[in-house]
């Protein structure tokens, strides 16, 4: 995740939209971890993620963020490029090798590429 510019600035417009429409503890934002340095938020955006009724989570990668926003691991390459099918990038590779046989099949391609 590369750093962004005007993170306090995002995240506090995002917070009092989250604020007007009633803070739940469920709203928050996900920024590299990168801009954590660099935060200078303001008193009530500290004080929500102090007690808990918004988040502000750093992430170092999108793999980080997918588990945080899904609950299901976004899963790691093995040597031979495949996932375990119960991951998120598991899944996506299915869909993608899915989509490539479907597409062979229309255009009567017998060709062996696949995604992997």
């Amino acid at each position: 995740m590369q750093a962004i510019g005007g993170v306090n600035e995002k995240t506090e417009g995002f917070f009092d939209v989250c604020s007007a429409r009633g803070l739940t503890g469920d709203q928050g934002v996900l920024i590299p971890a990168s801009n954590v340095p660099h935060l200078m938020l303001r008193s009530d955006v500290v004080e929500a993620i102090g007690k808990g009724t918004f988040s502000d989570y750093p992430i170092k990668s999108i793999d980080q963020g997918i588990e945080l926003l899904t609950g299901v691991p976004a899963g790691r390459a093995r040597k031979n490029g495949s996932y375990d099918a119960s991951t998120v990038n598991g899944k996506v590779t299915a869909h993608l090798s899915a989509f490539i046989e479907a597409a062979k099949a229309l255009s009567g391609s017998t060709s062996e590429r696949s995604v992997s």
